[in-house]
């Protein structure tokens, strides 16, 4: 079993602060902008830094590479949000690194308060997020599923993840009891003229924070796994030029929309440019490099959260 090397969520969170308050320059203020804490807290952990000796001539600890690897992710891409968890050596997709990376994440955004509605979509690394969540009392926020789910087999059925957060967090939680790809064009329509579905959907787009995960076009790539679409509908998209998907729309290396013949029946929240939504992604694992680097070139994304190697990856191409 690969040792657990990772500082706890408190430690590595005032690392994080003292590297950018002592060597990013940044003001207490900035500091907890940044992390998304409020400025108190900011404070309090960069003292615990230098309470514990980490503050010195330099800033010492494993999680400072993750550090500089978020720095150069955010200023390549234009990212407000970047978090890199340290390595635990668990090879193919880092379901422990970014779960527990990402219920951080998630936490703080909750106990800050400023955003009351959050969006979810679906996938294995959400569950996990989700699975790594420790119980809150947020009687005043509410989650939202960001897109249809219903499915015969889907081993991190979106309709469990959700009911999971609302039972940890004791926070509302809205669900989209149909499909993610309807069977056609009609029966879409005739889907989102349900009054239930409608309201769902547009509490779905409204809401500020979207968290997210990416999916591959590959053979193997979840959505063909779980059966929510065909070997063959993804060999075509494939062969349109799609590497990598987000929210059920697929895009291509450049980060441009691929058109392609699920776009018409898929039953999920519009991507707008321009309404200021904030798209967080949760994703790492070598299968994901590739399908991540051509959404993050696509600029709908507002904020990533990966693993160490993910990271070195994505800078090295």
């Amino acid at each position: 079993m690969a040792k657990d090397r990772s500082p706890d969520a408190e430690t590595s969170l005032s690392l994080r602060a003292a590297w950018l308050h002592y060597v990013g320059g940044l003001r207490q203020a900035e500091v907890a902008k940044r992390l998304g804490v409020p400025s108190v807290k900011a404070h309090r952990l960069i003292q615990k830094a230098v309470a514990e000796g980490a503050v010195k001539v330099s800033i010492e600890g494993e999680i400072v590479a993750c550090i500089e690897l978020e720095e150069a992710l955010r200023r390549r891409y234009g990212l407000d949000v970047c978090e890199v968890a340290p390595d635990l050596d668990e090879g193919g997709l880092p379901l422990r690194t970014l779960g527990r990376a990402g219920a951080s994440f998630l936490r703080r955004l909750l106990e800050l308060g400023e955003v009351t509605t959050i969006g979810i979509s679906h996938g294995r690394t959400l569950a996990a997020m989700v699975q790594a969540m420790p119980n809150l009392s947020m009687p005043d926020r509410r989650f939202v599923s960001l897109m249809g789910g219903l499915t015969r087999s889907y081993a991190a059925n979106p309709h469990d993840v959700m009911y999971m957060l609302a039972v940890k967090t004791g926070a509302s939680s809205y669900v989209l009891p149909v499909p993610f790809f309807a069977n056609s064009i009609e029966d879409r329509k005739v889907l989102l003229a349900q009054r239930g579905v409608s309201e769902v959907l547009e509490i779905a787009r409204s809401a500020p924070v979207k968290v997210v995960g990416v999916g591959s076009a590959g053979s193997s790539a979840q959505l063909v796994v779980s059966g929510l679409i065909r070997p063959g509908e993804i060999e075509e998209i494939s062969k349109s030029g799609g590497v990598g998907e987000m929210l059920g729309h697929f895009f291509d290396r450049e980060g441009a929309l691929v058109d392609t013949p699920l776009t018409a029946r898929t039953v999920t929240v519009p991507l707008e440019k321009g309404r200021g939504d904030r798209i967080i992604a949760i994703a790492g694992g070598e299968e994901k490099v590739g399908p991540l680097q051509a959404i993050l070139r696509s600029g709908h994304l507002s904020g990533l959260i990966t693993d160490e190697r993910t990271a070195q990856q994505l800078l090295a191409r």
